[in-house]
């Protein structure tokens, strides 16, 4: 487990960081899925800081855990958190969406510290599930972690994966849903229903936690603390907000894939103050 913060209140001020940057990058690519990155923030801030046994120093190592990130629009998120872990300097976020840029708009394994190719959704998950079996037959320690959106949970082979992960007792996989509840079209549940949810999956054999999305303490002893049952895959339904730290892109699925104008962009900045 890395500790490279050392309290809450200095993740805490890691997040609103994180939420600049992104807003940062995304304007000065002028395009890019911003809500969605807001919303999973906290997340990949607790998974990459205090979590996972993975960083610029140990990548080549074949014991390092994995973390595939499935709602893999989201990238933003995962870019400002690689850099700031060490993975490439700060200067190579504003690459984001250039012409010949290795950093676009999904997740690709030419970004140093990107494990995998995603953004297909639906896919992620059943990499993790490969990963994690490959980690069992061999006997290696390490854990595999993927982030979902709830969105992405209307593609069928997140549940191919689940139920085959619940069939191979893969306890060393950790799988988060970042359940902000909308998606790019409205609310999730009125695209396609995913409720019950938590009964859903448990169904399929895995053992379902649920958190504060953005409550970092709560997830850190969560995240940490798996297997929650042994011999049964984890997952943690996290409770977010989709545009989490603007007070105009919260709770609005317009946000979901827009920039912000001048006007905008100044007032999420400002809303983002570092204390």
């Amino acid at each position: 487990m890395q500790n490279t913060v050392n309290d809450i209140a200095s993740l805490e001020k890691k997040s609103v960081m994180y939420r600049r940057q992104i807003l940062k990058c995304i304007k000065h690519a002028n395009k890019g899925h911003t809500a969605g990155s807001l919303s999973c923030t906290d997340i990949l801030n607790v998974l990459y800081n205090r979590v996972m046994n993975v960083s610029p120093n140990n990548f080549s190592d074949p014991n390092r855990d994995r973390y595939i990130q499935s709602k893999g629009h989201s990238v933003e998120a995962l870019y400002t958190v690689l850099s700031d872990v060490g993975f490439f300097p700060e200067s190579e976020l504003y690459t984001f969406s250039k012409y010949q840029s290795h950093f676009v708009g999904h997740p690709t394994r030419k970004v140093p510290g990107i494990e995998h190719n995603t953004g297909a959704l639906g896919h992620g998950l059943s990499v993790s599930v490969g990963l994690a079996l490959a980690a069992k037959l061999d006997k290696a320690p390490f854990k595999v972690y993927t982030l979902l959106g709830d969105g992405e949970l209307a593609e069928g082979s997140n549940w191919e994966a689940m139920m085959a992960a619940g069939h191979y007792g893969l306890d060393n996989m950790l799988a988060i849903i970042d359940y902000n509840k909308l998606q790019i079209t409205g609310p999730v549940d009125s695209v396609l229903k995913v409720e019950p949810l938590r009964e859903k999956i448990e169904a399929f054999g895995w053992e379902v936690q649920e958190t504060d999305g953005h409550n970092l303490a709560e997830m850190e002893q969560l995240f940490s603390s798996i297997p929650f049952k042994a011999g049964k895959p984890n997952l943690v339904i996290a409770h977010t907000v989709k545009g989490k730290g603007v007070s105009f892109m919260e709770n609005n699925h317009v946000w979901h894939h827009k920039v912000p104008d001048d006007n905008e962009y100044a007032t999420a900045l400002d809303e983002l103050r570092l204390e």
